[in-house]
């Protein structure tokens, strides 16, 4: 892997179907070298799949096969900004329609417990717009969402 900088995320032997599902779900995504174990380890034995190089989003990642000792959760996430209903709802479905779990305000849970947001520009965009209570009114609504509506979010930004 080229870059300096990887995010290095554990999965239980599954991070080469994490990382196909990844590549097959979002642009500008793909699965590169996949390293076998050289000998055994704790969660596997040799021979193996123990690490694979992945983009997500043109983010470099790495697969570790490290076993069921350590579990994800909200404190990392994968923001992925969306331009309409259509790419939220493709993303979103895709994501907890594979066996995984919607949460709250445009978060969800893929199976393998990596947390994404999956988050319309328009939403971001009016929770920082300079009119401070169309930005209110446009929380707000959010706060009441598992998936973010767009329409809805322009109907609050606009009061």
């Amino acid at each position: 892997m080229a870059a300096r900088n990887t995010v290095c995320l554990w999965y239980d032997g599954a991070a080469l179907e994490a990382a196909n599902f990844y590549a097959e779900t979002f642009a500008d995504s793909a699965v590169g070298a996949v390293l076998h174990a050289p000998g055994d380890y704790p969660a596997g034995r040799a021979g193996d799949v123990l690490l694979v190089e992945f983009t997500v989003l043109g983010i470099p990642c790495v697969g570790l096969n490290g076993g069921p000792g350590v579990r994800h959760n909200e404190a990392f996430s994968f923001q992925v900004t969306t331009e309409d209903q259509a790419e939220t709802d493709r993303l979103w479905d895709a994501i907890v329609g594979h066996g995984g779990q919607a949460s709250q305000c445009g978060w969800c849970r893929d199976r393998w417990g990596i947390s994404w947001q999956i988050t319309p520009r328009v939403l971001l965009e009016a929770i920082a717009g300079a009119d401070r209570e169309a930005a209110r009114r446009a929380f707000e609504a959010m706060m009441s969402m598992e998936r973010i509506d767009v329409a809805a979010i322009e109907a609050a930004r606009r009061g």
